[in-house]
């Protein structure tokens, strides 16, 4: 019986190292889920290139409005690409903000593959984009995270401080979403990418919003909390939503508080 039982321990520790070797091996397959396909922009929409400091040349779709009242950079989640972010846009659109839809390296046909670094360069390239643009006025960009773009957007605004940040369903850093989507594993030893957005918003001293899905099984909304409260940030919590639902991309309240935001941070640095 003991000698079974050891069998039973040595076994059990054997795979769950087996596990731990093949998270840390192949972590960035985990946490990136592109879709890779190229879509076509629509008629409306103008397709752009950003070119990074690394040498990708990367397309993004740029939805402009006359008379602006903000531009937005959008830094999106980890999975899907452009195409599925149009209502984000035309919602912005609809409530007079200009909108750059970025896809990161490896994302809607874009060459390279995602890293935390390679992320930022890319956001860094879009933001440079803007500022070269005739029709956008550099003094009202804002920058609109979801998810692991949080961490994107957040970073960012260390380097190039925008008029207002919006985290949608932000965390303190991503090994604390590891950490509730794998409780078994050491998440924090193995994990190689950071996404600090609590650290980065200890830098940042501009108007932050944060927005979250009661629901959320993701990122759980008392991470997203834990960020505001430590930002000082407003926080919206919009009750029965989930990480993925349609309420947390382009629902009428979180598009009604992201305008809300960027009206009164470009009122008050006005």
């Amino acid at each position: 019986m003991i000698r079974s039982a050891g069998i039973v321990v040595v076994s059990m520790v054997t795979l769950w190292l087996v596990v731990v070797v093949l998270a840390a091996v192949f972590q960035r397959q985990l946490i990136y889920l592109p879709d890779t396909s190229v879509p076509t922009p629509p008629q409306d929409v103008e397709e752009v290139a950003l070119t990074t400091a690394d040498g990708l040349e990367l397309v993004a779709w740029f939805l402009p409005v006359h008379g602006a009242t903000s531009t937005v950079l959008v830094t999106p989640g980890n999975a899907g690409n452009r195409e599925l972010r149009l209502p984000l846009a035309r919602g912005l659109n609809d409530r007079g903000h200009a909108v750059l839809l970025l896809d990161y390296r490896g994302f809607g046909g874009n060459p390279g593959s995602p890293s935390e670094q390679g992320l930022r360069a890319d956001a860094r390239a879009a933001r440079e984009y803007l500022g070269d643009r005739d029709d956008v006025d550099d003094s009202t960009i804002a920058y609109l995270g979801e998810s692991i773009g949080t961490g994107v957007a957040s970073g960012l605004a260390t380097e190039l401080p925008p008029a207002a940040l919006v985290l949608r369903s932000p965390f303190p850093e991503l090994a604390e979403v590891g950490r509730s989507a794998y409780p078994f594993l050491p998440v924090g030893t193995l994990l190689r990418e950071d996404y600090a957005v609590a650290e980065h918003l200890e830098v940042y001293e501009g108007p932050v919003l944060v927005v979250a899905g009661g629901d959320d099984r993701i990122v759980p909304p008392e991470l997203s909390r834990e960020v505001a409260e430590g930002a000082g940030a407003e926080l919206v919590m919009i009750p029965g939503l989930d990480h993925n639902d349609l309420g947390l991309l382009a629902g009428e309240p979180y598009l009604d508080a992201v305008d809300e935001h960027l009206r009164d941070a470009l009122t008050a640095d006005g």
